[in-house]
């Protein structure tokens, strides 16, 4: 029986947009994840990442604010129907929060997918900007 993820992750001092356009920027994508991302700012539009482990296709866009896409790993059962992945951005203070549902993810896939949103997503991005911030900081002085 396929299962829901659902994760909520706050980002210190990054706003919504920010998220929003990393995740849907090819370029910043893959150097926020560290491995390679194809992907455009268009609806209708395939998309790849970790090198070609995850593919899929952004069903709906709404700028800064929400991605909805289809979304299947390389090794999952070619009778494995596609999952759907959401992305809902939100602005709290000065943190982007990112309210994800990844949901119709095969059951044998869902404890490796569930560690790997944070393992392969989360901890890079965080680390990721907190480099960014560091860097704009000692910049300005």
């Amino acid at each position: 029986m396929p299962k829901t993820i659902t994760q909520k992750v706050a980002f210190k001092n990054i706003s919504a947009e920010i998220l929003y356009n990393t995740y849907l920027d090819a370029k910043e994508h893959s150097a926020s994840i560290g491995a390679s991302v194809k992907i455009q700012k268009k609806e209708g539009t395939k998309f790849s990442a970790h090198d070609n482990y995850t593919t899929g296709k952004n069903f709906q866009l709404i700028k800064d604010k929400l991605i909805v896409q289809s979304w299947r790993a390389s090794d999952w059962n070619k009778s494995d129907p596609d999952s759907t992945f959401i992305l809902l951005f939100e602005q709290k203070g000065s943190d982007g929060i990112i309210n994800m549902v990844h949901a119709n993810v095969p059951d044998k896939e869902f404890e490796g997918i569930k560690k790997g949103w944070n393992d392969y997503y989360w901890k890079p991005w965080k680390k990721y900007f907190a480099q960014k911030l560091r860097a704009e900081k000692q910049g300005k002085k």
